[in-house]
């Protein structure tokens, strides 16, 4: 166990479930963040204490409980973009185009489905 309770919310399925549950209520913003993210966390070349970073932003986004209950109508994802970007901030040198254009073939595929 680790001391940031959210890197112990982490999970692959966690994370992919709650992405395609929420994704029309997340919305498009909170999504991207959350799936460049996760793709640089994936890669083999990002450093140890950047995953640590990423995994536990993405941990606040999957977590049942955080400071905004996602449920709220227009505002609940709010808190969960701020965390994402906080960490994207951090890390920003680790997210490459790749990860980038991937998120957006996933989102394109996802969007198109719930339209």
């Amino acid at each position: 166990m680790s001391d940031n309770k959210y890197l112990d919310e982490f999970s692959d399925d966690g994370f992919w479930t709650k992405a395609r549950n929420f994704a029309q209520k997340a919305g498009y913003d909170v999504l991207e963040n959350a799936l460049k993210l996760y793709y640089s966390a994936t890669d083999d070349d990002t450093p140890k204490w950047a995953k640590t970073t990423i995994f536990a932003a993405l941990g606040y986004f999957i977590a049942p409980i955080d400071a905004i209950p996602d449920l709220t109508p227009a505002v609940g994802f709010s808190d969960d973009l701020g965390v994402l970007a906080a960490a994207a901030a951090a890390v920003v040198m680790h997210v490459k185009t790749e990860h980038g254009e991937k998120a957006g073939e996933k989102l394109d595929q996802w969007f198109k489905k719930l339209n």
